[in-house]
């Protein structure tokens, strides 16, 4: 695939604290600790220490690998993760089943190309991509779906508790489903078999992802952590209890979140006073603090102070981190260096600084993952035939239109604005000379100016309409393409999954992100296959 960049300001598709903070706005300073370019991660290198054991940590990754079949990468990253000097650069993502929408596998290849880049930069270090899998969250309304072309496909399930730890046993329909979108093509074949090996032979979607992302990844190296892990929970443990009791993240947050909104921007998410859920196989609840007790929602569990900390110590795998706390798990845990998100991500990360302060837990080089938009060869005939170049396309369909019709209807007229120039020269002399014979009439003048001039936008639109009429057929192909690379009216990658990518490039579609993801030069990539 042919790949072009252009900025993301010009996709008009991320917020003003996103494209804010890629292009440096001086404002966002306090909000982060390092910049995300390469004298960025030199200052994080020289001051990243790890907090967690590696031994604890290296237990953990080995305990969810085994029995799996690993590649060499795979195998030497996690043998690498056991020295000093190698860094983890971690994404994230909910269990989405099949992978969900597009940008799940954008994720993980900026991972995967982060890591090679700073390892030509750094030699002396290592640089380990990893995917932190979001076992614990219990929002299965979120990853119970997906939409191959025009069909949703959903997996009907009365689910409850950490959607890692549930059973894909029943999930054989959609599977089934899935399955037959591929067809038997060679590409398709592959994935079939991947995806069936994957939730057909696991007892929980944990390890159904695991499996389903290392055959896709594995080859390059990346590491799937599943943090749902008592020995790994045991290393959060002093935090979970000091902020549970003392409430800091409420306060620290909620003063962050203050000073980012004095600056001009909108909070993604807010802090509780207690940011912590209660789990176990079958639930995952929130904590609350009422009447000098704690405790957890939709249930019958109290506690006192003294034995909701003898809770944390002696079961601290029990206790798990909401939106605002997770990341500062990830860092105590991880040797982290970057973590690669999307731009809410990025918002609510930009939010947590001062609570990384307050704890004394590194804050890590907070990147804007890759976006793209892959244009297929009948689109981008389409387009060629249309004179709609890739950096035009992101304009709304109305504007797109707009510009077609003013630039193929050569012989006529359809802008007025030599007219309005020609009527608000004739009307500011009027008022000249109704100023002369009362000064009072020229309020009149104005409205009359302005009533003429909106006249004058009126005809406009109408000879605009009249002349679209005419060219509907090729109007509507404008529909028809965006309509295809911007299915809902959204960006392709939030709504299509990876099996028409598969099914039509196989293993080059992923090679060629590869090939073609620049992390740091912060720009958007269009893909002409």
């Amino acid at each position: 695939m042919l790949a072009k960049y252009i900025s993301y300001q010009d996709t008009h598709s991320f917020s003003s604290v996103v494209l804010d903070y890629v292009e440096g706005k001086r404002v966002l300073d306090p909000f982060y600790s390092f910049r995300p370019d390469l004298n960025g991660f030199e200052q994080a290198l020289n001051s990243r220490k790890m907090i967690g054991d590696r031994t604890v940590l290296l237990q953990a990754l080995e305990k969810q690998y085994a029995g799996m079949v690993l590649s060499n990468p795979l195998k030497t990253n996690l043998g690498l993760l056991a020295e000093e000097k190698t860094f983890t650069i971690t994404t994230g993502h909910q269990l989405n089943i099949f992978t969900g929408p597009l940008y799940f596998i954008y994720k993980i290849v900026t991972a995967i190309n982060l890591a090679r880049e700073l390892k030509q930069q750094f030699p002396d270090c290592n640089f380990v991509p990893v995917y932190w899998m979001a076992t614990e969250d219990h929002d299965f309304e979120e990853i119970n779906h997906l939409r191959v072309e025009d069909k949703m496909l959903t997996w009907k399930k009365q689910a409850s508790g950490a959607t890692g730890r549930l059973n894909p046993k029943d999930i054989t329909e959609v599977l089934q489903a899935y399955k037959g979108y591929l067809g038997i093509s060679e590409n398709g074949k592959k994935l079939s078999e991947l995806v069936d090996r994957a939730y057909s032979n696991h007892s929980n979607l944990s390890a159904a992802t695991r499996e389903l992302v290392n055959g896709l990844f594995g080859n390059e190296g990346l590491i799937c952590i599943d943090a749902d892990d008592r020995a790994l929970k045991q290393q959060f443990a002093a935090i979970i209890a000091a902020d549970v009791t003392q409430q800091h993240s409420f306060r620290e947050i909620s003063r962050s979140n203050q000073a980012l909104e004095n600056a001009g921007y909108k909070a993604q998410v807010n802090p509780r006073e207690v940011n912590f859920f209660y789990m176990t196989d079958q639930l995952r609840e929130r904590i609350i603090y009422e009447n000098d007790t704690y405790k957890v929602l939709n249930t019958a569990l109290t506690f006192t102070q003294e034995e909701l900390m003898q809770e944390i110590k002696d079961y601290p795998e029990r206790f798990s981190p909401n939106v605002v706390m997770r990341p500062l798990y990830q860092e105590v845990i991880l040797p982290n260096l970057a973590y690669i998100g999307g731009g809410a991500e990025v918002t609510y990360w930009l939010q947590l600084k001062s609570n990384f302060d307050h704890y004394h837990v590194p804050y890590p080089v907070l990147m804007l993952r890759n976006s793209a938009l892959v244009i297929d060869a009948q689109s981008a005939r389409k387009m060629h035939i249309l004179g709609i170049s890739h950096q035009s396309l992101f304009q709304s369909n109305e504007t797109l239109k707009n510009e077609w019709i003013k630039s193929h209807v050569h012989n006529l007229a359809l802008s007025l604005e030599d007219e309005r120039r020609s009527v608000s020269a004739i009307f500011d002399h009027i008022k000249l000379d109704a100023f002369k014979i009362d000064k009072t009439l020229s309020p009149s003048t104005d409205a009359a100016k302005t009533r003429t001039l909106k006249l004058i936008d009126n005809l406009e639109k109408k000879m605009l309409r009249a002349e679209k009429r005419k060219h509907a057929t090729s109007l509507n192909q404008i529909d028809a393409l965006k309509n295809k690379l911007f299915p809902s009216g959204v960006l392709q990658e939030r709504v299509v999954n990876i099996a028409p990518m598969y099914v039509l490039y196989g293993d080059d579609f992923i090679q060629s992100l590869l090939k073609s993801f620049k992390p740091l030069d912060h720009q958007f990539t269009v893909f002409f296959a």
